[in-house]
């Protein structure tokens, strides 16, 4: 094994622990020697260890979901349910009202799909993962009459918007917005709840003509540190993406990092421990951060900044605030002789890259050594109620692996759930949407590498699966997360989801 393989993830044990402070308190950071695994099931609570087994009784609703969907779409007439461009031309703004959109997704590449693809088990099978509970009828037995109705009456109002039926939606949001709670006990109000407002933020987006809310990016940035905190997701994407740019930057004395969305730069510290440490010495490090706020770029390079220089490291940040799609090259200050990586995490929170095709160019142009890509495994593309069906299951996923870890009253699980989680959903639901821009998104971008002649994937290698692994044992295995290693990927999923994967990729003009 290289050096570096494993201590990525020991050298900064106390950033990741759950429940533990903001990462930047460095003064404080120690390089500890023992057991991820002992360290961080130490640091766990005894009451969510003891109430688990509870929980996990308690939290099928992504397999109710699975279920209900596909019997509801089953039982639907066959219909175009690409309705999102009539629903534009039936609800559009007055003609000198501008459609406003900051986050918006058109149509899918693979073209019309019926929704009942987004749902069925098979999609899964591709994804080698395995029913660990036994049979498709696990969830209907544990959920309660009440939640069933909720997710019942939810996936109507779903359906009247894809027809425009706008009455009946307004009377059934209504309903669901007097009877579910994002307090609640219950994973399945919560998660009605917040898809009811933004189902509710749809219509009314719709008839305004905007789609454009305004972002706190401190607030946002917070509720993904605090996401961080509690779930190996984020954790999973940072080191495993360290690791592949470990191996990219080996013997190299001039590297360059390109983050097209550094937010708080929580990833890098480990990063730069392990480089200054190589042995044959640290290379000289620049960072080009993109985002959308120069204040928040500009805290985020000093942080670093201080980390790399208590580690004497070399090391320059330059801040870019536009989107990665919106730049060209004289923008990234690349030097002759450095080995460039440029990281992307994805996420459903707002369009942080801009324009798909432009994002892609630049890259070509750029040549980078590396590429680490990490993706949602969910589609922005399709219709309305494609896109309403597969984020459904989705974050009900996400919701039941919360309240698997968390008690129903934890500050920081409603604080992820609505600073978070609910603005990716209504991003999805009320912002995006075929008919909401003039932009082709790409489905699934590693489909996208994979058919370029310019670039050639990487696989994860056994130090990066190694590492994840070392992450999921900070979760007891009876807490649902599961790892996949396939087809030159790594994918992590809650039970039999898949909810993130992890692809490298490199060019062919690279240096």
């Amino acid at each position: 094994m290289m050096k570096g393989g494993f201590e990525v993830v020991h050298a900064t044990l106390d950033m990741i622990q759950p429940h533990r402070e903001p990462i930047w308190d460095f003064a404080s950071v120690g390089f500890p020697t023992t057991s991820v695994a002992a360290a961080a099931v130490s640091s766990i609570p005894r009451q969510n260890l003891e109430n688990r087994c509870i929980n996990l009784e308690r939290n099928e609703l992504s397999d109710w979901v699975e279920q209900v969907t596909k019997k509801l779409i089953d039982d639907l007439p066959a219909q175009n349910t690409d309705t999102d461009d009539h629903h534009s031309r039936t609800l559009q703004a007055p003609a000198d009202i501008p459609m406003l959109c900051e986050d918006s997704f058109p149509p899918s590449l693979l073209g019309d799909f019926r929704p009942r693809k987004t749902v069925t088990s098979s999609d899964f099978d591709e994804l080698q993962w395995s029913n660990v509970n036994g049979g498709n009828d696990r969830g209907l037995s544990r959920l309660d009459e009440q939640g069933l109705s909720l997710i019942t009456l939810l996936l109507e109002c779903a359906v009247a918007i894809s027809i425009d039926n706008l009455g009946e939606a307004h009377r059934m949001l209504l309903e669901l917005t007097q009877m579910a709670s994002p307090y609640a006990l219950s994973c399945a109000e919560r998660v009605v709840a917040y898809f009811a407002k933004a189902m509710s933020s749809r219509v009314i987006n719709s008839w305004l003509g905007i789609c454009s809310p305004l972002i706190n990016y401190k607030t946002v940035h917070c509720a993904f540190q605090a996401f961080n905190n509690v779930s190996p997701f984020i954790k999973f994407a940072h080191f495993t993406s360290n690791q592949a740019i470990l191996e990219a930057f080996h013997r190299r004395d001039r590297v360059h990092i390109i983050d097209l969305d550094i937010m708080q730069g929580l990833q890098w510290p480990a990063l730069f421990h392990i480089l200054a440490t190589r042995m044959e010495g640290p290379p000289h490090l620049t960072m080009t951060g993109m985002g959308s706020s120069m204040e928040l770029l500009t805290e985020t390079g000093k942080q670093l900044s201080n980390f790399a220089k208590r580690l004497g490291m070399s090391f320059e940040f330059h801040p870019i605030a536009k989107k990665f799609g919106e730049i060209d090259i004289t923008m990234v200050r690349l030097r002759r002789g450095e080995t460039l990586a440029i990281h992307w995490l994805q996420h459903s929170l707002y369009d942080a890259t801009g324009p798909d095709w432009k994002t892609m160019r630049l890259m070509e142009q750029l040549g980078p050594r590396i590429i680490t890509l990490v993706e949602q495994d969910l589609s922005h593309g399709g219709s309305f109620l494609d896109r309403f069906v597969g984020s459904l299951h989705y974050y009900s996923t996400m919701f039941d692996s919360l309240g698997a870890y968390l008690a129903a009253d934890d500050p920081n699980r409603h604080h992820i759930e609505h600073c978070l989680l609910y603005r990716e959903i209504n991003n999805i639901l009320a912002i995006g949407g075929p008919a909401r821009s003039g932009e082709d998104k790409m489905k699934q971008w590693r489909s996208e590498l994979a058919a370029r002649n310019s670039f050639v994937q990487v696989p994860m290698s056994s130090n990066s699966m190694a590492q994840a692994q070392l992450i999921l044992n900070m979760f007891p295995p009876a807490h649902g997360y599961r790892l996949v290693q396939g087809d030159g990927t790594l994918r992590l999923g809650w039970k039999d989801t898949s909810l993130f994967t992890a692809s490298a990729w490199t060019s062919h003009i690279s240096r």
